[in-house]
């Protein structure tokens, strides 16, 4: 068991680590004021919402790995 949740916490960060890199640069703190209103959509919007998800799932089983021994 505690084998199975080492191989999903790592395959997880590697997700993690891919979709971060695939998000498009400049959207954070270098906004101006004319891009306030920017909305994700298409592919960005499924890899931004991909990470939140990919990130729990990681979260979820580092909590697990600690009830596990």
């Amino acid at each position: 068991m505690q084998a199975t949740i080492q191989v999903v916490q790592v395959a997880s960060a590697a997700v993690i680590i891919f979709f971060v890199l695939l998000q498009v640069r400049g959207t954070g703190l270098g906004r101006n004021a004319s891009s306030a209103s920017f909305t994700r959509r298409g592919l960005e919007k499924t890899i931004f919402k991909g990470t939140f998800l990919v990130a729990f799932i990681f979260l979820l089983s580092s909590f697990i790995a600690l009830f596990i021994k």
